[in-house]
């Protein structure tokens, strides 16, 4: 069975559990208005098992850099990936989300024999792949790719905050919060805004 993506929402119901290596995939930073879609495929060690693993909302950044940093050091593998603000703009976020999960599942060291990503569309990968709904509450090594995929978007929004401080990303990591809208509207975009978003059109136009 190979995975496809579609335009209607699909849950791969797989009614066997084959051997070898599962890939968790999710993504970061779909909503935000500025910078990439950052996504994390893992790859966890059964014999090494993290305590704590959920949906990365749920986590305290605090929590979310400590066990990023033990999935790092025990997973069999892991892989980031992103699609940019332009591949954003040109392809729609959903495909460009697509994208990067792609990228992700292909920089793998190790290749799994299955991939179970977060939601309910699947990229087009030369892997088995099921979608889980609420995977990164579910599973563990979705949960894993949420933590990791957020943490390297949240540090990416740092470096950001650096080069464009008037915005704000260190606080809202992209998001439209008041505070970022004031700033949209005071200052215009940079060069890491979405053109394809509306609020970000409305100030342009």
């Amino acid at each position: 069975m190979r995975s496809r993506s579609s335009s209607q929402p699909e849950q791969l119901g797989l009614d066997w559990d084959g051997p070898g290596l599962v890939a968790g995939v999710d993504e970061a930073g779909r909503g935000p208005l500025a910078g990439p879609v950052v996504a994390a495929a893992v790859i966890l060690d059964q014999r090494k098992p993290i305590a704590g693993l959920d949906d990365s909302k749920k986590l305290s950044a605090a929590r979310r850099e400590s066990l990023c940093a033990q999935i790092l050091a025990q997973a069999l593998c892991c892989s980031v990936a992103r699609a940019s603000v332009e591949e954003i703009d040109r392809l729609n976020i959903l495909q460009a989300t697509m994208l990067a999960m792609r990228r992700a599942v292909a920089g793998l060291r190790l290749k799994p024999s299955r991939v179970l990503v977060d939601g309910n569309r699947l990229p087009v990968i030369d892997v088995v792949a099921q979608a889980i709904v609420g995977g990164d509450a579910l599973v563990p090594s979705i949960s894993a790719a949420s933590i990791v995929a957020k943490v390297h978007r949240d540090h990416w929004c740092l470096e950001l905050d650096l080069l464009y401080p008037v915005y704000g990303f260190a606080a809202h990591k992209g998001y439209g919060t008041a505070q970022h809208l004031a700033a949209l509207q005071a200052y215009g975009a940079c060069p890491e805004h979405r053109r394809s978003f509306a609020p970000v059109a409305r100030v342009l136009a």
